[in-house]
């Protein structure tokens, strides 16, 4: 096989999405086989898409120089594997000061456990924070982090629970 053809394969894999892959079997063999111009399987995709709710920007407390702010997308909470996704911005003029997400996730079986957190420096950046198990409550956490201190400064905590988002338009 030539070293184009990998190529192209392999982009047309990542454009599936990790969810995608996850959520139906997929061969090596079927995603050399799809050619880059071709759309996905229908019902992986569609359904990685159509499970996807949009919360809503969530910003942390204003500083004397700025704050952070991540624009939150979640997946259903019936999900076996519960993710929060979107976009992280650095609203801070400090050098130094960064945004930074974290989320706490409370377990259906009881307990609950925190994803590691994601910083940036950049004006925009993405971000995907995940649980183990599935979940009936997410504590997204959104501050300003200090580099040189490498503390948190001005946290707002977002709950988002599951009956908060079960009347919502899919």
């Amino acid at each position: 096989m030539k070293n184009s053809t990998t190529r192209t394969a392999l982009k047309a894999v990542r454009g599936a999405g990790l969810a995608a892959l996850l959520a139906a079997p997929l061969t090596i063999a079927a995603a050399v086989a799809t050619p880059a111009g071709a759309a996905a399987p229908t019902g992986t995709t569609a359904s990685a898409a159509a499970a996807r709710l949009h919360w809503g920007p969530v910003l942390s407390r204003g500083g004397h120089g700025g704050r952070a702010e991540a624009d939150v997308w979640i997946t259903d909470f019936s999900a076996e594997r519960f993710v929060v996704s979107g976009t992280l911005r650095d609203r801070d003029g400090h050098r130094d000061h960064c945004a930074y997400i974290r989320a706490r996730f409370h377990y259906a079986s009881g307990g609950t456990g925190w994803a590691w957190p994601k910083t940036s420096c950049a004006p925009r950046s993405s971000f995907r924070l995940s649980s183990d198990g599935e979940i009936t409550r997410v504590d997204v956490k959104v501050c300003v982090f200090d580099r040189a201190r490498r503390t948190t400064l001005s946290c707002y905590i977002d709950p988002i629970k599951a009956e908060t988002v079960a009347n919502w338009p899919r």
